[in-house]
């Protein structure tokens, strides 16, 4: 007898150096990042709330199980990660999410990254002290 096949959606979320694979079951809304509690691994409220709101947004929040792997970054840039990757995954899921998803900015990428340390500089844009003397 066949297995029967398991329904899931992926999506990959970036945002920093950060990047989140995520995947939507259909479940009760158990959310795990690399294998632990959603909780215990952010544990910034902020952040936690920053991942919750696609879910929130198209009121799905106990509909999917959500597993997510992230490397790279710290944990305000990986919650982002995550966030988009939701949405790309909730995209799949149902594609009249978009109408709700898009005006509200989860979709596109944050394109905002460190910039680079210049030759002749101390940071990126910092500059040594200058004395006159």
């Amino acid at each position: 007898m066949a297995k029967k096949e398991e329904v899931r959606y992926t999506g990959t979320g970036r945002r920093k150096s950060s990047v989140a694979r995520v995947v939507l079951t259909p479940g009760t809304g158990v959310i795990t990042v690399n294998g632990r509690p959603f909780e215990e691994y952010v544990t910034n409220p902020l952040s936690r709330l920053d991942v919750l709101q696609p879910l929130v947004a198209t009121e799905s929040q106990g509909t999917f199980d959500v597993s997510a792997d992230v490397i790279g970054g710290g944990i305000t840039g990986q919650a982002g990660a995550i966030r988009h990757g939701i949405s790309r995954a909730l995209l799949i899921a149902n594609p009249e999410y978009r109408k709700i998803l898009k005006p509200l900015g989860f979709l596109s990428r944050d394109p905002r990254a460190k910039e680079r340390k210049k030759y002749g500089l101390k940071k990126a844009r910092r500059a040594p002290q200058f004395s006159k003397r």
